[in-house]
């Protein structure tokens, strides 16, 4: 790579191109555009997200901010971290003994207590109103800082997950549904001859359409349709398979959906694909929530702190921003449902885990009351949080979207980065 310095080229390695990198996010974009370093060069910088989404909305009380010895903190125990002073619920020891490399926010203050709008405002920074459809986070970072003519999907995960709203196809998440295996739809072993006639045949089907007036869906079209052939004849597949993959990393990873799909997940990040989501299902606890917990929990702590590990042992935690979360949090009261008791929905407050590009470790932010019904320092809203992703992955959370009507919409709708834990 070179830089142009006053008029002249000056050839610099990946490794100073990285520091200038870090040392221009403190300084500002006037430094980038002394020193000639445009937003395609950035891109190069690898940087990338992996969000670990626990669905069903897992208890704060019982993760990251428990309340042992109080009436709504139940029967979960806390435990010392790596950090004097942090206690987390005793099902996270692995993830406890990295609380140097994590921050937890545990006054998040959302709005939605449904899990279809909590999941869509968890992951959009939007409320689910009106017919305008927001991209997911992962649409917004593959758009933002994905290289558009990479063979890989920028933006791939594994389990469902909200789709890309308004930006459409082309940053669009790529779903697998079991980790390590590509949907059933790719494949890199249909005959070449047979393909061809394949997309024969889909591109005059596709010249009605356009004739009938469909010009765009027909562009939307042909788009996947060149991304899917790319695609299978692609080196980088491999990423998405667990073959070559050692047996002692995926033990270490644990041999779990979650376990393996964060294994793939690493994977595809050293491959170049800047966003990967993970789904890890059943935390809706409203009963059974002290059965089900040590088993849920422990694959989190497994798979998670591995990842951590591994990012950190290859190069590539500073450049890799890491999520944990679910679209809200349980109540701190505990429910009488049978068979056994458990808690219901509630969005008051909640936790979230973040670690990786850009954020500082050994971080609290945000504190709830005794019993964990009220935040009394501190409250971080989703905008807060969102702006703070944009942030840690080096994107303009003001920068203007348009929507397919034309509207501009900025990337993050007001809000405040948190820097008590960005670095």
């Amino acid at each position: 790579m070179h830089l142009n310095l006053h008029g002249r080229t000056k050839p610099v390695s990946r490794r100073g191109f990285l520091q200038l990198s870090s040392a221009a996010g403190l300084m500002g974009s006037n430094f980038l555009s002394q020193i000639g370093v445009s937003a395609e060069q950035l891109k190069k910088e690898q940087r990338a997200c992996i969000l670990v989404w626990l669905a069903g909305a897992p208890s704060q009380m019982d993760t990251f901010d428990p309340k042992p010895g109080t009436p709504n903190g139940g029967a979960t125990k806390s435990i010392k971290t790596a950090v004097p002073g942090i206690e987390i619920a005793e099902f996270f020891p692995k993830v406890a003994q990295m609380m140097n490399d994590v921050s937890i926010i545990r006054s998040m203050a959302g709005k939605e207590a449904a899990h279809e709008r909590g999941t869509y405002h968890l992951h959009t920074g939007r409320r689910l109103t009106g017919t305008l459809k927001f991209p997911s986070f992962g649409s917004v970072v593959a758009n933002e800082i994905g290289d558009p003519d990479f063979d890989l999907p920028n933006f791939v995960s594994i389990g469902k997950t909200v789709s890309s709203g308004f930006l459409g196809v082309r940053v669009a998440p790529f779903v697998v549904n079991r980790p390590g295996e590509l949907p059933a739809n790719v494949s890199t072993v249909i005959a070449q001859e047979r393909q061809r006639k394949r997309l024969a045949l889909l591109k005059s089907q596709d010249s009605d359409f356009e004739k009938a007036g469909a010009a765009e869906l027909v562009k939307e079209h042909e788009l996947l349709y060149r991304r899917a052939t790319r695609l299978m004849a692609s080196p980088g597949l491999k990423a998405f398979q667990l073959e070559t993959a050692s047996e002692s990393d995926k033990l270490a990873y644990g041999k779990t959906p979650l376990g393996q799909g964060l294994l793939v997940a690493r994977q595809l990040v050293e491959a170049g694909v800047p966003f990967v989501e993970v789904r890890r299902g059943g935390w809706d606890m409203h009963s059974n929530l002290w059965r089900n917990m040590p088993r849920a929990a422990a694959d989190v702590d497994n798979g998670l702190s591995q990842l951590m590990t591994d990012l950190k042992q290859r190069g590539m935690f500073e450049k890799t921003l890491v999520i944990c979360m679910g679209e809200f949090g349980r109540t701190p009261k505990i429910n009488a449902r049978p068979p056994a008791p458990g808690r219901d929905h509630w969005a008051r407050n909640f936790a979230t885990l973040l670690a990786g590009s850009g954020i500082k470790g050994g971080q609290v932010v945000g504190k709830t009351d005794v019993n964990g019904q009220e935040i009394i320092d501190r409250p971080v809203e989703v905008e807060d949080l969102f702006q703070t992703l944009c942030k840690s992955m080096g994107v303009n959370a003001d920068k203007e979207l348009y929507s397919t009507s034309g509207r501009p919409l900025r990337i993050v709708d007001g809000g405040e980065p948190v820097s008590e834990i960005l670095a």
